[in-house]
């Protein structure tokens, strides 16, 4: 059983100064930056500490987050759709990851978290009617994987709470479902590599092209799990998750003698060509996806792997509660830079149960949100400033996504304060007329023409659940118990879900039931087989009558009619514990 993150405190905000005083010793020019950040870092809490939320005001601040969705949603449709983007300064659209029309699918499930039922079915039923995987497009196998299978599968497990017409089996079975496993599918021929781990780019009709790079960077390689194992529990198809932990195997046996990973690997020859280590852009989902995953699959071996690299990075990377990048080999400081993508961290430890760690570091990386109103892509810690060529903020969610888990786990109303100005930052720089513009530099605070999907996806979504702490994505009592499998048998929606990378949830109980359907079919296939196999002399079998087993999907392909129906299994109320995103059952 995955025994992280059983139980919180409910503490308050540890405010910590001391590791900033050190640089009092050293020469101004070095000094300077650490302590005004610790000073911008008390002014920011002891302020925002003095206020709490009340219900009305929480009510308030959500209708505002509504506001900005759809202010930014309705431009997209008016504007861009059928392209993937809104481009926000000439209000027009762009593709940018493929031809999905990707905007509505990353939206899709936040409309439902929202509370829009009828819009949610509006744009389900759409992409089914317009959404083709069969195009000429070279499309980045992460960001499909994460984006569009992500938001697909999330999507269908959401839809026995929005009202649509259900398959018989959901959520073992259902159009949106099989819309994924198509876009999985067309994903797969990427990891036909020796090492199984998988190149960066594939075109969805001709495959990997000849002259494809077979670098790509660690994320790349290990941001696969969540999705394939949904899909391969839900299906009964056990190609993808397969495939996505080969991959994670082979990339574990490539971290250096000190147990670091690089940024960038050769595929094929398994040669780090980057070999800077670190927590953020290029290795991010690598470490989120091994601790997620441990949780939704209650998987021991996911969760040896991310302590190994934990230990790792706590002896080399982390200096003061910041997290640094370091040679893979040797340990020694490469960038001493903070990178927006790594304010995921705070959020992770949270899950984990280190929650002293959690705060300090996001009162680092909040002190650099408050110098800028956003987080610039990279940030010199030691010179307390942007990076030249690195100013910009496109709307990144990862600050308010760990403020979410924080202020889950502690009930410090300091969260909701941060929310609000987080809210405050992006209505005040970033709003146009058509949407909300990415950040081109901070320090001006210019725009960029492009709304990236995410800000629909995720920043909007965690800052939605910041301050909405009962709704039924944290878990909110046997009211919101949604029936699926096959004659109502299995208990859904009953907490524990874990989101994507993409901020996309999935419901662990989904996946139990499924995959328990599965084998129960299986089991009964076998035993049929079995009495109508004649016996044999020598008590052997023939090569003609061995039990077959299929190796393609059991999601039921539209106009199939289901073979008669098999219970789905459902553990008694006295196995099944949800505790802070995690599924407990007595066998583990």
């Amino acid at each position: 059983m995955v025994g992280c993150c059983c139980h919180f405190s409910r503490i308050g905000l540890i405010l910590v100064l001391p590791p900033f005083l050190k640089y009092l010793f050293l020469p101004s020019a070095v000094m300077r930056a650490p302590v005004r950040t610790a000073f911008l870092v008390y002014v920011c809490v002891s302020t925002a500490a003095n206020h709490l939320f009340t219900e009305e005001e929480m009510h308030d601040v959500r209708q505002r987050i509504k506001g900005m969705f759809y202010h930014a949603y309705n431009s997209y449709l008016d504007n861009a759709f059928p392209y993937d983007e809104l481009r926000p300064l000439t209000c027009d659209g762009q593709d940018t990851w493929g031809s999905f029309s990707l905007t509505l699918i990353d939206a899709l499930d936040t409309l439902l978290v929202l509370g829009n039922q009828t819009e949610f079915q509006r744009v389900a039923s759409l992409l089914q009617d317009t959404i083709d995987f069969d195009i000429d497009i070279n499309a980045s196998v992460f960001e499909t994987n994460i984006r569009v299978v992500g938001g697909l599968l999330s999507a269908h497990l959401l839809s026995g709470r929005a009202g649509v017409q259900l398959e018989p089996g959901w959520p073992c079975s259902g159009p949106l479902l099989r819309m994924a496993e198509e876009a999985a599918r067309k994903l797969l021929p990427a990891f036909n590599t020796p090492t199984g781990m998988p190149y960066g780019t594939i075109n969805l009709l001709r495959g990997v092209s000849p002259t494809e790079t077979s670098v790509t960077c660690t994320a790349g390689v290990g941001t696969f799990i969540l999705e394939f194992a949904t899909l391969s529990r839900l299906t009964g198809d056990s190609i993808f998750e397969d495939t996505a932990r080969r991959a994670l195997r082979a990339l574990w046996k490539t971290r250096s003698d000190i147990g670091l990973v690089g940024n960038h690997i050769d595929v094929v020859s398994k040669k780090w060509v980057a070999q800077d280590a670190g927590i953020g852009a290029g290795v991010d989902s690598y470490f989120e996806y091994l601790v997620k995953g441990a949780i939704l699959l209650q998987d021991e071996e996911l969760l040896h792997m991310f302590d190994a690299y934990n230990r790792a990075l706590v002896n080399y990377t982390r200096f003061d509660d910041w997290y640094l990048w370091v040679q893979m080999h040797k340990g020694t400081v490469s960038m001493p830079v903070f990178q927006s993508l790594e304010a995921f961290w705070p959020g992770l430890q949270t899950l984990l149960g280190n929650l002293d760690g959690a705060v300090r570091t996001f009162q680092n990386y909040y002190s650099v949100w408050r110098q800028f109103g956003g987080l610039p892509e990279f940030y010199s810690i030691s010179q307390g400033y942007t990076v030249d060529k690195r100013e910009g903020y496109p709307l990144r969610p990862e600050l308010v996504e760990s403020a979410m888990y924080l202020f889950k786990a502690t009930a410090d109303h300091t969260y909701l304060q941060l929310g609000l100005d987080a809210l405050e930052s992006v209505e005040r720089i970033a709003k146009t007329p058509c949407g909300y513009a990415s950040v081109k530099d901070l320090r001006d605070h210019q725009l960029d023409n492009r709304m990236e999907s995410f800000f629909l996806a995720e920043t909007i979504k965690y800052l939605y659940l910041l301050f909405d702490p009962d709704h039924f994505l944290h878990g909110g009592g046997t009211e919101s118990w949604v029936e699926g499998g096959e004659d109502g048998q299995c208990v859904l929606s009953s907490g524990g879900y874990i989101f994507n990378t993409e901020a996309h949830p999935l419901d662990p109980a989904a996946l139990h039931c499924c995959s328990h359907h599965s084998r129960e079919r299986q089991e009964l296939r076998d035993i049929l087989l079995g009495l109508s196999r004649p016996a044999k002399e020598h008590g052997g079998h023939s090569e003609e009558s061995r039990p077959h087993t299929p190796s393609g999907s059991i999601a039921v392909k539209a106009g199939e009619r289901k073979t008669p129906p098999l219970s789905c299994p459902v553990q008694p109320f006295s196995a099944r514990l949800a505790v802070m995103g995690q599924v407990f059952a007595d066998n583990m």
